[in-house]
């Protein structure tokens, strides 16, 4: 392929003054900036637009989402401590398994707005707008409106970005900070201005307050991109990386320093440890145990490591295209590969600082780096995870189609571009061959368009200009075509549980159980490869599948057992009718249990005179029953009740002092023979089992802690 330098098609950033400063806001955001075309900024703000009503479409059909989560939201809208820790009850009784941050956004919607699905799950939306928002600046101040513009359509049309950008789940934020973290790195390569620097740092400080470890894997790359292309003295360079590192560990350590020193006895235990410290949780449960799988904590935790076809699926290099991961994500990974390589090659032989090929070589590394990691962890893995690389992958298609377009009379460029468009279409052939029955004329009409349009792209050199454009059109549509399917039926589908993922039934499917998520169940009479269809429970609701005309249809949840979540359709309202009856399985580990009216009416009952309304082993069970009555629920054990907190010398003092009124019976939730049977959660279920009056409410088991057995 001809090389030639980047700045000859793409010039650098501008440098030109910003807008004056008594320049109307509104005017400002409406015309843009003065280099762009005068559609660019409509178009932005349209698509920025559409954006936000697509994912907000439909957002209440999933309820409570993620009812661990919701739990702690609503701790936190209740109690400031609750909130400063993540808390899963306002009593503060213990944690969620991961740092707070992206519980905060959550916590202060519903402290102004009530709980409510939308409440919840709408800062979620939120931050996808974001997201959308900073790739497109990103990627436009250095390529064009247009490269922006399709980066931020590829990135909405990910499955599993409309899946996660409405779920409550901490991915989301990762995502956006770590969008922001390469923005701010590109920006500082620009001119070796230390600002730009320093805020990649904070923005990863603050990612590691939502997911942890996870938001160093892309600071390899970026910092040996920084330390040899940066516009500016070796030795200067070393000192910003370094004040960017100072500012890291200052956005993310203030919160862990303020934990770690507080005295343990007055603040809630760290959900997820062991030993009730942060940094173990940090370094080992959801650290380096997620690399070699030994986890001490999880539902079989502990010398998991090293597996290649363990619980979580095989690792390996194809990990990301296999039949439990690739529809998630990989629709458009073959054509980033490609077109990070011909980025490259064509700005192969440009100056060191060029900002062109230090772009692809920024979103590029933190795609290999963060893909291969997640190929090979043999720990803990779900199927959302994949979230993270949907903004590099759109970045790279979107600066890479844009390049080629502008060389396209080049022979090497037209080739390169059609053959991007034919990998993409028979990959989407594949994997719409994995779901049969969804649409399955789909895949013919890709495969054919996408080689038509392929074909024209081959000869885009000595066509026309009109002829051209047709061809990279119906490309571009092919190439969409089945992730638009996919994400469709995504935003149509209400989505609940601990492990969630994009798509129609059948999409995808993942073995193994785990603190975090739990694994897939047998499929119900009712589900679909382990996630339900509900019927609106005691909401009163009809069904919701096929509702407004997307693809797709069903709600969709995690499993109970074999049996229908009661989840509620359209805002926590109440849970649905029925217990979970008495059986084993993960279904209170999956997603919180059903609550029915009785139940709810005996937990309220006086619950304003004890501290906790009740207890109940495990936090999704815990969940369910604090999100129905509004009352604190003891979370004991932790997510699947494996947690040493509290101890049985601690419960039978809390009940000594009237502090908890009645513990929820662990087959009411379906524990079953989860962490739940072993350890302090069954000391205290046998003690509690023993020692008190067993009371039911409707088809849920109780036991009142205020009246022994005479």
């Amino acid at each position: 392929m001809t090389t030639l330098h980047p700045t000859d098609r793409f010039p650098a950033p501008p440098t030109t003054a910003a807008p004056a400063a008594d320049e109307p806001l509104l005017r400002r955001v409406r015309k843009g900036r003065p280099e762009d075309p005068r559609w660019a900024r409509p178009a932005f703000l349209a698509l920025l637009l559409a954006i936000a009503l697509a994912y907000l479409w439909n957002l209440s059909a999933s309820g409570y989402a993620n009812s661990f989560y919701s739990a702690a939201v609503q701790a936190g809208s209740q109690s400031w401590k609750a909130f400063f820790f993540g808390s899963l009850d306002a009593a503060n009784a213990i944690t969620v398994d991961k740092p707070p941050a992206t519980l905060w956004p959550m916590a202060l919607s519903v402290r102004i707005f009530g709980l409510s699905s939308w409440a919840i799950l709408a800062p979620q939306v939120l931050m996808g707008v974001a997201t959308a928002g900073v790739l497109y600046a990103a990627v436009r101040r250095r390529f064009g409106a247009a490269a922006g513009l399709i980066t931020m359509a590829v990135f909405a049309l990910t499955p599993v970005a409309a899946l996660m950008f409405r779920f409550n789940n901490p991915d989301a934020l990762l995502a956006l900070l770590m969008t922001v973290t390469v923005c701010c790195v590109l920006r500082a390569l620009e001119n070796g201005r230390t600002k730009w620097l320093v805020w990649a740092g904070v923005a990863v400080g603050l990612a590691f307050l939502s997911k942890t470890l996870q938001a160093f894997l892309i600071l390899p790359p970026l910092a040996v991109l920084y330390a040899v292309c940066a516009p500016t003295t070796v030795r200067k360079r070393f000192g910003q990386l370094g004040l960017s590192a100072l500012a890291m560990v200052v956005a993310g350590g203030w919160w862990v320093a303020i934990v770690e020193l507080w005295p343990a006895s007055s603040r809630p235990y760290i959900g997820g440890s062991q030993n009730n410290s942060f940094l173990e949780l940090t370094f080992g449960y959801n650290g380096l145990g997620r690399i070699s799988g030994d986890e001490t904590g999880s539902v079989g935790g502990g010398g998991g490591g090293g597996q290649s076809g363990g619980q979580w699926g095989e690792t390996g290099i194809g990990r990301m295209f296999n039949s439990e991961i690739g529809s998630q994500i990989s629709w458009l990974l073959p054509a980033a590969l490609i077109l990070l390589v011909a980025g490259i090659w064509i700005t192969w032989k440009a100056k060191r600082t060029d900002t062109a090929r230090a772009a692809f070589l920024a979103w590029g590394g933190s795609l290999l780096m963060t893909a291969v990691v997640f190929s090979f962890m043999a720990g803990i893995f779900h199927q959302y995870y994949t979230v993270a690389l949907a903004p590099y992958i759109a970045a790279l298609v979107g600066m890479g189609v844009t390049v080629l377009w502008e060389e396209r009379a080049k022979w090497a460029a037209s080739g390169v571009l059609g053959a991007t468009v034919a990998v993409t279409v028979l990959w989407s052939y594949v994997l719409l061959g994995r779901t049969p029955d969804y649409l399955p004329w789909l895949r013919w009409a890709v495969l054919i368009g996408g080689l038509v349009g392929a074909a024209g792209l081959l000869l885009a050199a000595r066509a026309g200009r009109r002829l051209a454009f047709a061809a990279v059109v119906i490309g571009f549509v092919a190439s969409l075509a089945g992730p638009t399917a996919y994400t469709l039926s995504t935003l149509n589908t209400g989505h609940q549980g601990s492990i969630v993922t994009a798509g129609p039934s059948g999409a995808s499917t993942m073995g193994g159980g785990g603190r975090g998520g739990g694994g897939m169940q047998p499929p119900g009479p009712n589900s679909r490869n382990g996630q339900a269809d509900q019927q609106g429970g005691a909401t009163g609701r009809p069904p919701t599948g096929g509702q407004g005309g997307f693809p797709g249809g069903g709600r969709q949840g995690q499993a109970q057992g074999n049996q229908q979540n009661g989840m509620p359709g359209g805002g926590p309202g109440g849970m649905a009718e029925g217990g979970m009856g008495g059986g084993g399985g993960m279904g209170g580990l999956l997603n919180g249990s059903s609550v029915s009216s009785q139940a709810k009416k005996l937990l309220e009952r006086n619950a304003d005179a004890y501290t906790w309304a009740a207890a109940a082993i495990g936090s999704q069970n815990a969940a369910s029953y604090q999100l129905a009555t509004g009352d604190p629920v003891m979370a004991i054990g932790g997510f699947n009740g494996s947690d040493p907190s509290p101890t049985l010398a601690q419960f039978k003092q809390y009940v000594e002092d009237g502090r908890i009124h009645y513990f929820i019976s662990s087959g009411t939730g379906g524990m079953g023979g989860m962490g739940g049977d072993s350890g302090t959660s069954s000391e205290i279920s046998s003690w509690v089992e023993d020692t008190f009056e067993k009371v039911t409410a409707g088809s849920s088991t109780f036991y009142d802690l205020t009246r022994p057995k005479s």
